[in-house]
């Protein structure tokens, strides 16, 4: 690997969007990502369609840039192999409650008795400290209570959740950026440390970021709206041909678009003279620009906006992504030959670097594909591992059944 994460090791205990979405990102920055699944094997290997069993085209995307190791966590044996495993690891995360982490033995103080230095990151619902601690989450769970699917609602009418997996993405580069920064006071300090993730946590954090507003005052001097956000008129606008998005923010935005209009009574409005009187004014200023967009083609608009640099786009459908021309000059969508799969595509990392390139060394593997060669790597014989296959402890393809690979 050649990322600014190399030479870094992360045993990941992680299933689902979450934790995989977290470590993907570490694998795409060049980390050595040593994914430990269960016999049946991650669940998103089944989400979806595939050409064969167990490697859905989530499960290729999510899971690049990783090794497949299978070990039963419920043998009583397995804790003994991830001693083993944790003491030549920079990096341990999972995303199982705290509890059911304790009842296998998989704690901190355990991690830490094998490896002083170990960056523990644990990823789950909710903070410990609070009362919702334990409590299952998933990520609908976590946009309902984390107030998103609320603010969808002032939309619609009827609270909704997004139309992707945002909780479980967000607190995946949260736990991601919380990783990379333990390691950077572990470069300093020679010491690691426990993190901990909670998803209730990340995402009302993330949520009022903005829509915190009036209520970061004592007392508070608005309801936790940001109204731009949640008006009723800030869509993708009509226009004669299409939907065009049209993002008119800044003064100066505001007064060019007034004058291409040509409605100089609007530059003049003390309703939208600045930031905070449009603020004030924001479900009608919009209306004011769905009405005139009406007026005029895509095309026709496209060109005189972006000659007044008025930030503009066409509103593209999902399948559009894969033939955007931009996307293209880029290189974002890359294919790649599978060993099983065959020819596949894949999303590149977004993240560049001058010096330690990101890139996709690694394909998804299949279910316990590197078992052998894994536990090889940590110092166990060929006989151990044949010892622990034959005891179902750990598994791996019939070809490796015999030995490492």
């Amino acid at each position: 690997m050649t990322g600014p994460l190399q030479g870094i090791k992360v045993l990941d205990l992680t299933t689902v969007f979450l934790g995989p979405y977290c470590t993907q990102i570490l694998g795409d920055m060049g980390a050595d990502v040593i994914k430990v699944e269960p016999p049946a094997g991650d669940t998103t290997r089944y989400l979806g369609p595939g050409r064969s069993r167990g490697m859905s085209g989530v499960f290729l995307n999510i899971n690049r840039n990783k090794r497949s190791c299978v070990i039963d966590l419920k043998s009583p044996q397995a804790l003994h192999v991830l001693e083993q495993m944790v003491q030549g690891c920079d990096v341990l995360v999972h995303n199982m409650r705290p509890a059911a982490a304790e009842r296998l033995g998989m704690t901190y103080d355990w991690a830490r008795s094998c490896n002083q230095s170990i960056v523990y990151c644990g990823a789950f619902g909710y903070g410990e400290r609070g009362r919702y601690a334990g409590r299952p989450a998933f990520d609908d769970s976590i946009q309902a209570i984390s107030g998103i699917a609320g603010y969808q609602g002032i939309l619609s009418g009827t609270p909704a959740y997004c139309g992707t997996a945002v909780a479980d993405k967000v607190t995946g580069m949260t736990a991601a950026n919380a990783i990379t920064a333990a390691l950077f006071h572990r470069e300093r300090s020679g010491r690691g440390q426990l993190v901990e993730v909670p998803m209730f946590e990340t995402m009302v954090s993330f949520v009022l970021a903005e829509h915190i507003y009036g209520a970061a005052f004592e007392p508070p001097l608005s309801a936790p709206i940001y109204p731009r956000v949640v008006s009723k008129n800030r869509r993708p606008y009509p226009t004669k041909d299409g939907y065009l998005a049209v993002v008119p923010y800044n003064d100066k935005q505001w007064q060019r678009f007034f004058a291409l209009i040509e409605r100089p009574e609007l530059q003049q409005d003390p309703r939208f003279a600045d930031m905070a009187s449009r603020s004030a004014h924001t479900d009608e200023i919009y209306e004011i620009l769905a009405d005139e967009l009406a007026g005029k083609t895509n095309a026709e608009w496209i060109e005189v906006l972006s000659a007044n640099e008025i930030p503009n786009t066409e509103v593209r459908d999902p399948h559009d992504l894969f033939d955007d021309p931009h996307l293209a000059d880029v290189g974002f969508f890359k294919q790649f030959e599978h060993s099983s799969e065959g020819r596949i595509r894949l999303t590149s990392p977004p993240c560049e670097f001058s010096e330690t390139k990101t890139t996709i060394e690694r394909m998804a593997p299949r279910l316990g594909e590197h078992t052998g060669a894994i536990l090889n790597e940590f110092g166990f014989s060929e006989a151990e591992i044949v010892d622990l296959h034959d005891a179902r402890v750990v598994a791996m393809p019939p070809a490796q059944a015999t030995g490492p690979a």
